[in-house]
């Protein structure tokens, strides 16, 4: 018995073998084209936010600038970044790296592996190195925009000539600015081992003894920060009616414990604090004994009762 010669098989056409291919080259193609379109405007929105700064009085420079992170994220690497303000503020950075996803550009981490140095107006320039020093940004439309600070084993140095710093090292600092309901924003400002050279009563109490500092403000009518320069803003907001809220202030130094409770604090014509605030002075060795009663600032000093604290706070 003759079997048939079975058909030949035919041919797998190459056609549907390669389409997924060729989609993936147009998805690649296509989102190369969106990030190299993102690297574009980001260069372009930067020259534009220098234009508007420049009018306003206020200078940024750089030596150099890279933006890179593909695929998936939006890189920003700036060498030597010079900053300044109207009223005599300062800073220099000598590498800043930033990035962002692609997918959520109103976030923004950014590091300063090299550290920064800052120039006061009155004080000569201070030097900041650090372990690590990153900072976080967000809703940067809004006032005040979300940021957060955080630097580990940070060293404070003035430069030759300058005026000291009230502040020389911390261990760690945590700093955050953050957008509120109603007109409101919350400063956060928590150091922990910090070397301070408080004053006072202040000085006294922690004889000397590294410090942890914990503080948790409120203000009121944010949108009045306006101005040429800090000064201008800070005077124009308290001009205003802006007010700082105390919903926690807490120095903890030696066996000593000074606490603010409340309080409702505004800016006089000095740049420096006013008002009152409820506050106590215990120590932490267990013996119960504390001074209680309210600090005033006024007049440059804040004081509880009879005892002068030190200096009253000063914002410009």
């Amino acid at each position: 018995m003759t079997l048939p010669d079975p058909e030949p098989g035919r041919k797998h056409r190459r056609r549907g073998l390669l389409a997924p291919f060729v989609l993936l080259l147009l998805v690649v193609a296509g989102w190369s084209g969106g990030w190299i379109w993102l690297k574009g405007e980001a260069t372009r929105r930067m020259d534009t936010a220098l234009s508007v700064l420049a009018q306003r009085g206020y200078r940024v420079t750089w030596d150099d600038r890279q933006i890179s992170g593909y695929p998936f994220r939006l890189g920003v690497n700036l060498t030597g970044l010079r900053m300044s303000e109207p009223s005599g503020w300062s800073m220099t950075i000598p590498e800043l790296k930033g990035e962002a996803y692609v997918y959520a550009l109103k976030h923004w981490v950014t590091v300063a592996p090299q550290g920064l140095t800052f120039n006061r107006p009155d004080g000569g320039a201070v030097i900041v190195q650090a372990r690590a020093l990153r900072a976080s940004l967000s809703d940067l439309d809004l006032k005040p925009p979300r940021i957060a600070v955080e630097g580990v084993d940070m060293t404070f140095m003035p430069e030759a000539g300058a005026a000291p710093y009230f502040l020389s090292a911390t261990r760690r600092m945590h700093l955050r600015l953050i957008p509120g309901p109603d007109d409101q924003g919350g400063v956060l400002l928590y150091l922990e081992g910090a070397d301070m050279a408080l004053e006072g009563l202040a000085a006294r109490a922690t004889e000397g003894h590294p410090v942890t500092f914990d503080l948790d403000l409120t203000l009121s009518k944010v949108s009045g920060f306006r101005g040429g320069s800090w000064s201008e803003a800070a005077s124009a907001w308290s001009q205003g009616g802006g007010r700082i809220l105390v919903r926690k202030a807490r120095i903890a130094g030696g066996d000593a414990l000074l606490q603010a409770r409340s309080g409702t604090l505004s800016i006089g014509a000095d740049g420096r604090l006013e008002g009152l605030v409820g506050a106590s002075l215990g120590d932490l060795t267990g013996s119960g004994q504390s001074l209680q009663g309210e600090v005033n600032l006024e007049g440059g000093q804040a004081s509880l009762g009879a005892l002068v604290i030190g200096p009253s706070p000063r914002v410009f």
